[in-house]
């Protein structure tokens, strides 16, 4: 990583402002999932530990620039306290007289959580001038003396506490989750032990078609699964039933391939699926070759693309994956996604597992701890392996 780390600043007596990730997922009034709280103790601890003053940072759900009580970043606060066995202070708000205030009164190794930074449009930049962006960002900066950015999960936005906020503060550096990720996937993209296969899937290739091209001139195998594989399907001339495809992206589904060809890149599609009459858990269901009849459409990959894919995966040194097989959230067509997941599971390869909905299938298989890393972002670990500049992880200091 080019960047400057949180291993490369003294923060003793020194005010953190540090963006986290602490967009958790809520039921019935408590978090229901608090990974992302989790991920982000590493850093936190350590500026603790170094006699810093931390302020954090993050943002939750889609309060679209206004203040919503049921938004708020309250519980979050008490339940990162009992994390650490350490209380942590909530602000009334994101900016304010009373925010500098607490801020300012902080003592080394004390804690300060804002309020949700998205309960003001300056934070996304909607609805605001770029200037009326910069001087919530400036607000934001005059809080701290370093600032710290361990939000991969929103990398790739420019937002006011992501990026805009680094052209006001002296030093901007990457906390331990950003520093991990950017290793992680950094090395898998640009220097990749081999063989190098990305395993890729999800509904549609127009979600996915920048990831593709952007890897077939990085990787040794694609190997294609879930509703996207159908397009594909259509464009080398198959029956794909009633099956997801967009007709608009066959021709390029098909010049894509003859990319991998050009390549070397072999490239891989399903030889059997798993089909339904209809896309509901009760559907009756059949297994069929590389033909999809009419009137069916394919929801997983088969057991024969299964073992041909899990072949080529026990070969592998790095694998990234990112997309199920298939609708793997109904119990009928969720085989494909866990057999792959275990076949990924079984290698000694560097696993990277990126996307939502990886990220949840590899945890309903229940081998997620044998993956080298699971990334945190979504989006941001998509555009990533799209070759995208990441404006969070651009505006930090290099090294």
């Amino acid at each position: 990583m080019n960047k400057r780390s949180i291993e490369d600043v003294q923060f003793s007596g020194q005010s953190v402002l540090m963006r986290v990730d602490f967009n958790v997922p809520f039921s019935d009034g408590k978090i229901s999932d608090d990974s992302r709280i989790r991920a982000a103790l590493p850093s936190i601890q350590k500026v603790v530990d170094n006699g810093g003053k931390l302020i954090l940072a993050s943002h939750l759900g889609r309060p679209k620039g206004k203040k919503s009580p049921e938004l708020s970043l309250s519980p979050i606060a008490e339940h990162l306290g009992s994390l650490l066995s350490n209380t942590v202070k909530m602000a009334p708000d994101v900016i304010g007289d009373e925010v500098n205030s607490m801020a300012q009164s902080l003592q080394p190794g004390e804690i300060l959580l804002l309020e949700n930074t998205r309960f003001y449009p300056e934070e996304e930049g909607k609805g605001c001038s770029k200037e009326e962006q910069e001087a919530f960002a400036r607000k934001l900066a005059s809080l701290a003396d370093i600032y710290v950015n361990d939000a991969f999960g929103t990398a790739h936005r420019e937002h006011a506490s992501t990026a805009v906020v680094c052209r006001f503060m002296e030093t901007n550096v990457a906390g331990y989750l950003m520093q991990k990720e950017l290793d992680f996937l950094g090395d898998a993209v640009e220097n990749p032990e081999r063989p190098f296969i990305a395993v890729i899937g999800g509904a549609k290739v127009s979600g996915k078609l920048e990831v593709l091209q952007n890897l077939i001139s990085k990787v040794d195998a694609l190997l294609i699964g879930g509703g996207m594989a159908y397009t594909f399907l259509k464009a080398q001339g198959h029956s794909v039933g009633s099956s997801l495809i967009e007709n608009d992206l066959v021709d390029t589904a098909g010049d894509t391939m003859k990319q991998a060809e050009n390549n070397g890149v072999k490239f891989m599609l399903p030889s059997d699926h798993v089909v339904g009459d209809n896309f509901a858990e009760e559907a009756q269901t059949q297994t069929v070759g590389m033909e999809i009849p009419e009137g069916w459409m394919g929801l997983d990959i088969g057991p024969q693309t299964v073992q041909t894919y899990a072949q080529e995966i026990s070969k592998a040194k790095t694998i990234v994956w990112n997309g199920p097989m298939g609708c793997f959230e109904m119990a009928p067509f969720a085989k494909g996604t866990m057999d792959i997941c275990r076949a990924i599971a079984d290698t000694s390869a560097t696993s990277i597992i990126g996307g939502g909905d990886s990220v949840s299938a590899v945890g309903q298989s229940g081998v997620a701890d044998k993956m080298s890393h699971i990334s945190t972002g979504g989006g941001a670990s998509l555009e990533f392996l799209e070759g995208k500049e990441l404006p969070g992880v651009a505006a930090l200091d290099p090294k």
